[in-house]
């Protein structure tokens, strides 16, 4: 039995209500973590009026299990380790840096195809909303609000449409303000909570951060560029 959200279009007008109170102010951004993050976020932006970029987050999974994160890199270059895992895993110092030079091609891969020229957006002194379709650990988005921190942003704000107890008790006092919608207590995966959790592509991410810089909320279509669409 599938959750509480038809897709995430609708848990991003949703969680849009519980940010009503950013809507229209000059110093606000919307960061969304893409590629899942980045439907939530334009349904997000649509209704508050704000823009809407991308910070791009991608896990070290462990070299055995890549569903475990061994760690994480972020925009910007910052790397963050889970050392609790690695000491568990005796992960070497090679693997390490296998993962995260694969891991860092890709996020790089990923922010020239989104950014499509534009440069990446100045975070000093602004309020910046980080939007995910769901927490589950709570390690990407960890390492996306450290990365916002470095860049010096007045405030920073995690939103997300559903998250795991844990993750946002320990994301709540990482952040200056915790915005969800659903907190089960149980939580298996982010996709049980959405009846529609078709995996989002990079045509996708290109079409919605086009729209959202040209403020065109709801057109259907947009030119987009060809190649290195997944």
């Amino acid at each position: 039995m599938h959750g509480n959200f038809f897709n995430r279009s609708e848990a991003g007008h949703l969680l849009a209500v519980k940010l009503a109170k950013y809507a229209g102010r000059p110093e606000v951004l919307v960061l969304a973590l893409p590629r899942g993050g980045v439907p939530v976020g334009f349904e997000v932006v649509a209704a508050l009026r704000v823009p809407l970029d991308v910070l791009v987050v991608r896990k070290l999974g462990l070299p055995d299990d890549e569903e475990l994160a061994m760690g994480a890199v972020a925009s910007g270059g910052l790397r963050v380790l889970n050392t609790t895992m690695l000491s568990m895993a005796k992960t070497a110092d090679r693997s390490i840096a296998t993962v995260a030079a694969r891991e860092r091609h890709e996020l790089e891969r990923r922010e020239k195809l989104y950014r499509l020229g534009h440069p990446a957006p100045v975070l000093h002194g602004r309020t910046v909303i980080l939007v995910d379709d769901g927490i589950a650990t709570g390690s990407t988005m960890r390492v996306a609000i450290a990365a916002v921190r470095r860049q010096h942003a007045y405030r920073v704000v995690v939103a997300t449409p559903v998250a795991a107890r844990s993750s946002y008790l320990e994301l709540r006092a990482a952040a200056d303000e915790m915005v969800t919608i659903l907190m089960p207590k149980e939580f298996t995966s982010v996709g049980q909570f959405y009846t529609d959790f078709a995996q989002t592509t990079d045509r996708e991410v290109i079409t919605l951060l086009t729209r959202a810089r040209q403020n065109r909320w709801r057109e259907e279509t947009i030119a987009l560029p060809v190649g290195q669409l997944v």
